[in-house]
């Protein structure tokens, strides 16, 4: 409601309202320029102002961000910390089982082939020394090895390779087996009732189930 007259006037009208008891509409002095002194006047809330500024909108989003980038977000695993434990424990106990059983094949894989790679490299030697055995029977036959230091050299040749699993096919009188013997010359023999090894022509070699070399051998056929 526009009013008229100095501010001393409405003053003591508001305080005589107030002494009465009846609320009256407040009445507020919005002019920039003071009547009684002359000095200019700073609204309420303008900046410059010290104590009555109040933050702007800029200020506000500014507090606003600065709380929320305050606030320390729980991870996943302090939200529900039993579950993603037991998942990840799970997965490393698989991955460590299967890791532990690659490491066991992988193991064994490598002790079959190096124990493979040995057993090849004594059968490349024993094969080797084949000839030489078979010039040490054909001395013994010729009866050049009966005595004397070749005869022990000889004895002593045979004793290592025994060492290294080497069998001689040399036996008679026992029924022929085409996995060991190698047939040259059958014949019929006289109360037999299976073939059987009448003679040995060269004698065969074996190092445990591997046979390195076929006897040579007569069988006896029944008539």
């Amino acid at each position: 409601m526009p009013h008229h007259g100095n501010e001393a006037e409405h003053s003591d009208e508001r305080g005589a309202n107030e002494g009465s008891g009846q609320q009256k509409p407040v009445i507020r002095d919005n002019r920039k320029v003071d009547p009684e002194t002359g000095a200019a006047r700073h609204p309420q809330g303008e900046a410059g102002v010290e104590g009555n500024a109040a933050p702007t909108d800029g200020d506000a989003l500014s507090q606003a961000e600065e709380i929320l980038n305050g606030v320390e977000v729980p991870a996943e695993e302090s939200v529900a910390p039993g579950a993603a434990a037991e998942a990840q424990a799970a997965e490393l106990r698989n991955d460590l089982l299967r890791l532990q059983a690659e490491y066991v094949n992988y193991r064994k894989r490598v002790e079959r082939d190096r124990a493979v790679a040995g057993e090849m490299a004594v059968i490349g030697v024993l094969n080797s020394l084949l000839p030489v055995l078979d010039d040490v029977d054909a001395a013994r036959q010729h009866g050049d090895l009966e005595d004397g230091p070749f005869a022990a050299i000889a004895t002593k040749l045979e004793n290592a390779l025994k060492t290294y699993g080497l069998e001689r096919i040399a036996d008679t009188g026992v029924e022929f087996d085409p996995t060991i013997h190698e047939a040259l010359i059958q014949q019929p023999g006289e109360d037999i009732q299976v073939d059987t090894v009448s003679q040995v022509l060269r004698s065969g070699y074996r190092s445990g189930e591997r046979v390195l070399r076929a006897a040579q051998v007569i069988v006896a056929v029944p008539a």
